[in-house]
């Protein structure tokens, strides 16, 4: 039976891919461009198409699968896009379930990956929950435009400290758990960097690896809001969704740094600084 990678092209779900190849597991990687999907992964992979607004596309998705890595797509800010996949996966016979989640979720009722993580326990389905800190990636994604064109991270994190980790890490941790699913059952895992940083020491490990001078912008959550409607245009519901992120790391959800990457893989998670010195070219000008 095959690994369902929903979001396969996706920062995390390439590497679940990689990673699940590698340890010799059979994918079905899904997402609503096969294309893109056939360029990154060519005939290693199942490709399928899944889209969680079209149900049509459930069943097709689903066939031969007995686990799935399941990633709510960032423009879909609400839970309920979510349930109409995970109530037609139980009509499979799924062996578990792995959602990606947020670190501090459990504790926060706000973003839809809390009532999505309560709505798959709910269903039946063996799961494991997994809430990763922030992204590395984040910085090199949607936020390296600023760092590029302006030497300026805009991002309203205020003063708090995040315990960034590596997707690639991410998606080791994934595999190891999607690779063993008796061991995983009912689960959840909290899995962060080594050390946690604010933004200013970003500013200034980006500022020695690019030789350019970095700065936090810190700005407010209203500021950063309108910017990225505004002036990115970027979709309303995804900056909602990031907007209440902050308001969690401002709170100091994001700080926290546990040993279950280690506990999971055998292995320390990546450095901020390593990160940025791989992919310079994404903060260079």
């Amino acid at each position: 039976m095959k690994v369902l990678v929903t979001g396969a092209s996706g920062n995390v779900g390439y590497h679940v891919v990689n990673q699940l190849l590698k340890l010799g597991e059979e994918v079905t990687a899904a997402g609503p461009d096969t294309q893109k999907i056939q360029k990154i992964f060519g005939n290693k992979v199942s490709i399928v198409e899944l889209d969680f607004t079209k149900p049509e596309t459930f069943d097709n998705a689903l066939y031969e699968v007995d686990r799935i890595f399941l990633m709510r797509p960032p423009h879909l800010g609400s839970p309920d896009d979510i349930y109409p996949f995970i109530e037609k996966a139980k009509n499979f016979n799924i062996k578990l379930i792995s959602f990606l989640s947020l670190m501090g979720i459990e504790k926060n009722t706000i973003p839809p990956h809390f009532k999505i993580e309560k709505f798959i326990e709910k269903s039946g389905i063996p799961y494991a929950h997994i809430r990763p800190g922030f992204f590395m990636q984040n910085l090199k994604g949607v936020h390296a435009i600023e760092i590029k064109e302006k030497d300026m991270i805009f991002i309203p994190a205020g003063n708090s400290k995040t315990s960034f980790i590596d997707a690639e890490d991410i998606g080791l941790a994934i595999a190891t758990i999607m690779h063993n699913p008796l061991k995983h059952k009912n689960t959840a895992y909290t899995i962060t960097g080594a050390q946690a940083l604010d933004y200013y020491q970003i500013a200034d490990i980006l500022s020695n690896l690019t030789k350019r001078k970095i700065t936090y912008a810190k700005p407010g959550l209203l500021k950063y809001r309108n910017y990225y409607i505004k002036k990115r245009g970027l979709n309303r519901s995804y900056v909602n969704v990031t907007v209440a992120l902050y308001i969690m790391t401002r709170l100091g959800t994001a700080k926290g740094i546990t040993n279950e990457f280690f506990k999971l893989t055998g292995k320390q998670p990546r450095t901020f600084e390593e990160f940025a010195r791989n992919n310079i070219e994404a903060f260079s000008k």
